[in-house]
């Protein structure tokens, strides 16, 4: 990879594989929907755990945006703890 070498957004310069950065993309998206609800209900970190079903600290690194520590799936799941409804569109 050269010093120059550009890229279409952020994914594909943490991520060679095409899999791997739609992965990111949907799980990125989920992560900011969950956060500003969060902030938006003015949620302490216990509350936001106990409405997610997860610890507090794993509420602190939601917040802090460490995407490695979360699968898509518990984010669909912690997205409709909160009422939020996800669906997906598939397109070619």
């Amino acid at each position: 990879m050269s010093d120059n070498q550009r890229f279409s957004n952020v994914w594909e310069a943490l991520e060679d594989d095409p899999v791997r950065v739609e992965n990111l993309k949907l799980r990125s998206a989920l992560m900011i929907e969950i956060t500003e609800k969060i902030k938006s209900e003015g949620l302490t970190q216990a509350q936001a755990a106990e409405i997610l079903q997860i610890t507090q600290p794993r509420v602190s690194a939601l917040l802090k945006g460490k995407i490695n520590e979360f699968r898509l799936d518990s984010l669909v799941d912690m997205a409709h703890r909160q009422g939020l409804h996800v669906s997906i569109r598939v397109a070619a």
